[in-house]
């Protein structure tokens, strides 16, 4: 089974600290090499997390936020510099294609880049998809997931067993598909078994709406900004963020398999266990990120 890596990049807030930098998640699926968000200094992460920024071949972008998009311009200098052939696809909210122009134009930029604004379903290939939903965060904002879907396997020793030849009818059952072989028939709910799909969802900055546990539903990993601690509600719900007992509230409604919590506040540096206290207290398989922890799924 090939998994789906996370690398994350920068885990801080707004204001960056010794420990976290600005948001940027890296996926690696396979070929596919996706980029979340980009705060200022994730070229530098790159380079930190031992990884190459020329691989990337698309970004995703949850909303225009300086700690969420500062890094572009840096980034897409370093591409540039590395002679970088590719046309990046970005993706975004409304209004990305205006300031992705406006970046390139201001900083002149030559690398090649194809927008796309989306708002629910993003791009499906025959392995994978990628959706979104629209978010509650004062300016366009989206949440994302990742999904592998399901799909039949062979079972190697019942194709042993039955003496079937490697031929293209192997990839017909594999299709779902029954063959005749000499004669004999054989259906592909013999030879073959479900492997089941994989789910990432990405929440990033939002205040508590349906579109969260819809966008995070049956997530093998659901990972969640938690900017703000149960005492500061007020100030969550002001700034339009998530505590760590909602992000928490969101994985269990949604059934996810375990949270990340992500979006570290600078207040919380020293003392992270309140908020992932408060998390476990609804959510039991839970756990900060930091910068550069890689998991896969």
């Amino acid at each position: 089974m090939e998994m789906i890596k996370i690398t994350f990049l920068g885990t801080g807030n707004a204001i960056p600290t010794r420990k976290r930098n600005h948001t940027a998640i890296l996926l690696n699926y396979k070929a596919e090499n996706i980029l979340l968000d980009c705060g200022e200094g994730t070229q530098r992460q790159f380079r930190l997390a031992g990884l190459s920024p020329s691989k990337l071949d698309k970004i995703f972008l949850t909303h225009w936020h300086g700690d969420h998009v500062l890094g572009l311009p840096g980034l897409f200098q370093t591409l540039s510099n590395s002679d970088y052939k590719k046309t990046i696809e970005i993706y975004g909210p409304k209004g990305t294609s205006a300031y992705i122009k406006e970046l390139k134009n201001l900083f002149n930029l030559k690398i090649k880049t194809e927008e796309k604004e989306v708002e629910t379903k993003v791009l499906e290939t025959k392995e994978f998809k990628i959706e979104s939903a629209p978010m509650s965060h004062g300016t366009p904002t989206l949440a994302y997931s990742f999904i592998i879907k399901d799909k039949l396997r062979l079972d190697k020793q019942k194709i042993k067993k039955l003496n079937l030849p490697n031929s293209p009818l192997l990839g017909k059952l594999q299709e779902g598909k029954d063959i005749t072989i000499k004669g004999k028939r054989i259906k592909s709910s013999q030879v073959t078994y479900l492997e089941k799909g994989r789910k990432v969802a990405f929440i990033l900055d939002t205040s508590q709406n349906a579109n969260t546990v819809k966008i995070a539903k049956n997530s093998d990993l659901l990972i969640c900004e938690s900017s703000f601690s149960k005492e500061e509600s007020a100030l969550a719900k002001k700034y339009k963020h998530l505590t760590a007992e909602q992000a928490a509230m969101i994985a269990k409604k949604s059934n996810s398999k375990k949270l990340i919590l992500t979006h570290i506040s600078q207040r919380y540096e020293h003392n992270p266990d309140i908020i992932l206290s408060e998390a476990k207290s609804v959510f039991r398989n839970v756990s900060i990120a930091k910068d550069f922890d890689v998991v896969e799924v």
